[in-house]
């Protein structure tokens, strides 16, 4: 699907626990087709992964995929709906101590991106992730 703004829907898809590695593996293949390649393309399979995965475990128990192609990137936007979180929560910006019982995956998908935002509120936490090809 496209759009007049230049974007290409690759895909669009609803998860759980149970689909993250098959989702994982549709983005492996889109992001390959739209020009990532290498470490990029591992790091961003990765940072998706990251994020999908506190979407079940924080966001409650399910999210929804979407990825876009444009002229010059590759954009992902993981949603999922559960209660929020405050942005302190979503620093990433520092590795967590090695006693923390997390915060890793945030701060490890804002070392694999080009981009990482994340809108979190009542009806639930976005993140979108770029990559530039």
């Amino acid at each position: 699907m496209g759009d007049p703004g230049g974007k290409i829907e690759l895909l669009r898809l609803a998860f759980d626990r149970d689909a993250v590695t098959g989702a994982r593996h549709d983005v492996a293949g889109c992001a390959a087709v739209a020009g990532l390649s290498g470490r990029r393309l591992e790091g961003f399979v990765l940072a998706v992964n990251e994020i999908m995965t506190n979407a079940v475990r924080h966001g409650g128990g399910r999210g929804e995929i979407r990825l876009w192609r444009t002229a010059a990137s590759l954009k992902c936007q993981i949603r999922d709906e559960g209660s929020g979180a405050p942005a302190a929560r979503f620093n990433g910006h520092e590795l967590p101590p090695t006693s923390a019982t997390g915060g890793r995956g945030i701060w490890l998908a804002r070392r694999m991106c080009d981009s990482l935002e994340i809108e979190s509120g009542g009806a639930g936490t976005t993140v979108h992730l770029t990559m530039t090809i």
